[in-house]
């Protein structure tokens, strides 16, 4: 599949973004335009207290639909609901704060196009920029990530990062996906390098949002996680492969015989 022939779909879930929200879609959807990129933006109102649905519904801007989570609150619970109403060939996670920046969004598309499964955003590759990230919840991400590469042996050093793309068919091998909240940022990229899929890692920029507040506490960075980590790294070493993506010759026809 061609560059031109791959629609990437961005999921981006919002709760409480009224602030953000419309500059954050002009900045990404101006970008995307620029570089010719068939897309589609899916915001997932997380149960905002605010107008976050409604802003967005107001803009009636081509190819940007707003859904709401049906879910309970929780990060991982909108992007499930996210993943299944997205309707292109590869899907992007882009935080609705500003954080992340709609020229990784391209790059990572780019990478996906040359035939990556999935690709994976880092903040802390030499080539990366980080802006105002808060100095406690730093430390605490570098000593999560330091423990998730050793446990896996892997040179992904930003696994808790929420910005990455896959495949739709990637995404597909992924399920069923467990995590409610923030862990689901590791459980993906876990379950996509245990799975076999083929992965490619590139320097973003990041900086800190400039309106509202952080919806992952320094909390929820504990046991969620944990359990995540454990249950993908327990797939490693008992499941005997039975998850991982075959190739087109193991798998056979559609009816499942080989000929």
């Amino acid at each position: 599949m061609t560059t031109q022939d791959l629609t990437l779909s961005i999921i981006m879930p919002a709760r409480d973004e009224q602030e953000s929200i419309v500059r954050v879609l002009g900045e990404l959807r101006s970008e995307l335009d620029r570089e010719g990129i068939p897309y589609e933006i899916v915001i997932v109102d997380d149960h905002s207290s605010d107008a976050t649905k409604s802003t967005v519904e107001s803009l009636d801007t081509p190819r940007v639909r707003c859904i709401s989570n049906p879910n309970p609150p929780g990060f991982g619970f909108a992007i499930r609901a996210g993943l299944d109403a997205y309707r292109g060939d590869a899907v992007a996670i882009v935080m609705a704060d500003g954080s992340d920046r709609p020229e990784d969004v391209v790059r990572c598309y780019r990478r996906l196009a040359e035939g990556f499964d999935c690709v994976f955003g880092s903040r802390f590759m030499r080539e990366s920029t980080v802006v105002d990230y808060p100095r406690l919840k730093l430390v605490i991400n570098r000593m999560a990530n330091l423990f998730i590469q050793i446990l896996f042996r892997i040179p992904l050093n930003d696994t808790t990062n929420a910005f990455k793309c896959y495949r739709r068919e990637t995404i597909d091998g992924l399920r069923p996906i467990l995590s409610n909240h923030f862990n689901l940022t590791v459980e993906l990229p876990l379950k996509a390098i245990v799975r076999g899929y083929t992965m490619s890692v590139i320097p973003i920029s990041w900086r800190n949002r400039t309106h509202g507040t952080s919806k992952l506490t320094i909390k929820e960075m504990g046991s969620r996680y944990l359990f995540i980590v454990l249950y993908v790294w327990l797939e490693r070493h008992l499941a005997r492969g039975d998850y991982r993506r075959r190739s087109p010759s193991e798998v056979g026809p559609p009816e499942g015989r080989v000929r």
